[in-house]
């Protein structure tokens, strides 16, 4: 049976029976026109996400994303590295020994796999310094996004994993609006600013913020008159910087927007810890960014988990 069908039939109480509503609700949504707008925090593409993500993207039900600078990165680190990462076994019983060893192999573990130094960061960090040196010797700025994109289409890179599972390949393939928040808290910033401070590069312009991608997010979200809504990966900036666009529009601007047509939650934060991530979504509409009749789901799960089975139930 299909996907959708397995869910239907087996996911039937508690954040299984969640999950089905929200995977019902989310085909109906965007069947009938809906745009969806996709968050990834955590550490989605490490987990290689892109292999339902990817899909998704290519059939045209995901419309944007907005992740965090390591998403962005990672899933690019693994499709030119693939085969020199490693996957750690017994990961929770690590001693503080144990990881000393592997950074001393050049490996930064991510949970349960390490990513490795030279081949995947310093590999990329070569590429992407000369488009950066290109950009300012032009005077040129764009989003990080877009530098990856040119890496992707028009670089020499070589890939070291099927890009049929790269969920940034399918994005720079389709030229996907991406908005990336706090860019500068990722390894790839880590290293601009570096390259700015032995000055390799002298202006860390180059490479547009966070203010400008919140105006670009807006005009994105105005662009079009059909309903978008809105599927939370995890928390942190990715989905609050991604859903504050409306009441930014509508309170600060000024203008009436619509607010978010649909929304849904994947995440383990609990409100009850004071985390903004566990925010539930009736909270959301004192903030003007749902309304009281706005479709909404909570998965209280693991995203690794769910999100493959939430995106392979689209039809």
């Amino acid at each position: 049976m299909s996907i959708r069908d397995f869910i239907q039939r087996h996911y039937r109480h508690f954040n299984a029976g969640a999950l089905a509503d929200c995977a019902e609700s989310l085909n109906e949504f965007i069947g009938s026109g809906g745009r969806l707008m996709v968050t990834l925090a955590g550490a989605m593409s490490t987990a290689e996400i892109g292999r339902s993500l990817a899909p998704a993207i290519r059939a045209q039900k995901v419309h944007a994303i907005c992740c965090t600078g390591a998403n962005l990165e990672e899933d690019l680190f693994h499709l030119v590295a693939a085969s020199h990462y490693e996957k750690i076994s017994d990961w929770r019983n690590l001693s503080a020994s144990d990881d000393a060893k592997l950074k001393e192999r050049g490996l930064n573990r991510v949970t349960d796999v390490a990513i490795p130094e030279e081949e995947a960061i310093r590999y990329i960090e070569g590429a992407l310094l000369q488009l950066w040196k290109d950009a300012e010797a032009v005077g040129d700025r764009r989003f990080p996004h877009e530098y990856l994109y040119d890496l992707l289409l028009h670089g020499e890179i070589e890939f070291d994993a099927d890009p049929n599972d790269s969920w940034l390949m399918a994005a720079a393939d389709a030229n996907l609006p991406i908005f990336c928040p706090g860019w500068e808290d990722s390894t790839l910033g880590n290293i601009l600013t570096a390259r700015v401070i032995d000055c390799t590069i002298l202006n860390p312009d180059i490479v547009k913020g966070g203010l400008h991608a919140m105006h670009a997010l807006a005009d994105w979200y105005r662009e079009d008159d059909s309903p978008t809504g809105i599927l939370q990966v995890g928390g942190g900036i990715s989905g609050d910087f991604a859903i504050s666009v409306v009441p930014m529009l509508r309170q600060d601007v000024g203008q009436d927007v619509a607010l978010w047509s649909w929304f849904a939650q994947i995440s383990e934060s609990r409100p009850s810890y004071g985390g903004y991530s566990g925010a539930p979504p009736n909270e959301k509409i004192s903030w003007e960014k749902l309304d009281v009749d706005t479709p909404k789901f909570v998965i209280e799960s693991d995203a690794t988990i769910v999100l493959p089975l939430l995106l392979s139930s689209l039809e």
